[in-house]
């Protein structure tokens, strides 16, 4: 039996500022019971790269729409004139410092860390940046007796600067 499933897209949400489709594919996430995981299988791509998907981040193609329109019940009509080969994603949601805790938490530890982890890079690699264009993001639990922890990886493509 499938679930009732609405999701939130103005004020705040991180739907408002996106086509409606957006939050329609949030709603048809819930009441399937999918995890991104599971979406990203389903497509033939990684969870984080389909959850950054899914709030507008990153750009589905003409597969991935026909794929994705299959396993939540939506017709791909309705992808295709929203977000389809017309429409491009406008990266970087939010205001600064962000409100929500997750997301200050993130922003905090580049706050904190960001210097030193860019020293490092400097010392490792030379003068340069990690690529979040070419860039591929994990998250993992990883259970601990004092309470689970949460490992993110940024494995990201070093890009020299250029001289001339």
């Amino acid at each position: 039996m499938a679930q009732t499933a609405t999701v939130h897209s103005g004020g705040n949400s991180p739907f408002a500022d996106l086509p409606p489709i957006y939050a329609k594919l949030a709603e048809a996430k819930a009441r399937k019971g999918l995890t991104y995981d599971q979406l990203a299988k389903a497509i033939g791509k990684d969870e984080v790269w389909v959850a950054s998907a899914f709030y507008g981040q990153a750009k589905f193609n003409l597969e991935q729409i026909e794929a994705l329109a299959k396993v939540l019940d939506i017709p791909a009509s309705n992808l295709h004139n929203e977000v389809g080969e017309h429409w491009w994603p406008n990266r970087g949601l939010g205001t600064t410092p962000p409100t929500d805790p997750v997301l200050y938490r993130l922003y905090e530890g580049v706050l904190v860390y960001g210097t030193p982890i860019k020293a490092i890079i400097h010392e490792k690699f030379g003068d340069g940046i990690m690529s979040m264009i070419d860039c591929k993001v994990t998250v993992d639990k990883k259970p601990d007796p004092k309470g689970d922890r949460v490992v993110l990886t940024f494995d990201g493509k070093f890009l020299p600067y250029a001289t001339w």
